[in-house]
Order: structure tokens, then sequence, then C-alpha cells
């Protein structure tokens, strides 16, 4: 189990950290909520999935936090691109620079559940079927989610000045 921290919790501090707008300091207590419930599972109940048993528990601790603190908002539909690229020619560096911070205050702007999704998969790697266990939605859910937020990404991006 001490490997499961290692290998997740970075990650899982990022995700807590966005869905709490920013709170570094709460992420950290849900993370280590998270990994001490860890340790009280049944290596069995998790082995297999444990990327997924982490982050749906982070995620249900998150909820919760915000739910006790009466913040809780409803998600909206949405979703996001992955944006891709070979490594940039030495000259093109600050453009893609540049561009990529372009996109991440795009995908600030996105409805919560769209950001949650979107860095789940493009972030974090996960497939749909890991999201739908992770969020507790259909994975026809998590891909129209996706859809939409790619869309509104590529039109926010196409209107900006180059």
């Amino acid at each position: 189990m001490p490997a499961a921290v290692l290998r997740h919790q970075a990650a899982l501090l990022r995700y807590a950290t966005r869905l709490l707008n920013g709170d570094v300091e709460r992420a950290r207590d849900v993370v280590q909520d998270t990994f001490v419930r860890l340790m009280a599972q049944p290596r069995a109940e998790v082995e297999g999935h444990l990327a997924e048993w982490v982050f749906t528990v982070c995620r249900n601790r998150v909820l919760d936090v915000l739910r006790k603190e009466g913040r809780v908002k409803r998600f909206e539909e949405g979703q996001v691109e992955r944006l891709t690229a070979p490594e940039p020619l030495p000259g093109r560096t600050m453009e893609r620079t540049e561009q990529h911070e372009a996109v991440l205050r795009l995908i600030g702007t996105l409805p919560k559940n769209q950001q949650e999704v979107v860095r789940l998969k493009f972030q974090n790697g996960f497939s749909y079927q890991e999201i739908s266990r992770i969020t507790s939605l259909s994975v026809t859910n998590v891909g129209f989610i996706l859809h939409t937020a790619i869309k509104a990404l590529r039109s926010a991006l196409a209107a900006q000045p180059e």
C-alpha cells in the first residue's frame, strides 16, 4: 500500500485541489483521508482497480467536504479535448507554452463537471469506463460531457486572436 501512496498521491492532490477550487490545504486533508481509508481496506477489495478506487474515494470525500460547507453546486454537462503534439521545434517552444496556458485557462472556464471529466481523461489518463465509476456518471454521459467540453474549447480557441 505505501507504493500506492507514492504512485497516486500527486495526481490525487491535483484532482482534489481542482475540485476544491484551489484550496491545497483541504485537498491534502482529503487525500490523506483517502489513503487512511485505503489502508483499512482488505487488499483483495482494491486489487486490479486501485487507481479507480482511490480517485472515487477522493472524489466522494471532496463532495462530503463541500456538502458540509454548503458549497455543493450541481455539475453541468460538457467535455474537453486534449491537445497533444510531438515535441515542438526549438523556435516554437514559446508559442506552444502560450497555447498550453490558453487551453488551461479555457478549461478553467468550463462548468465544473466538464473540468472534472476533462482532467480525469486527459490529465490522469482514465478511460470512459473508469471515469464513469469514479464520478458515478454513465459511460454515455461521460462521453457526452467530453464531447461538449471539446466543442466548447474548440470554439473558444478559434475565437481567440492569434
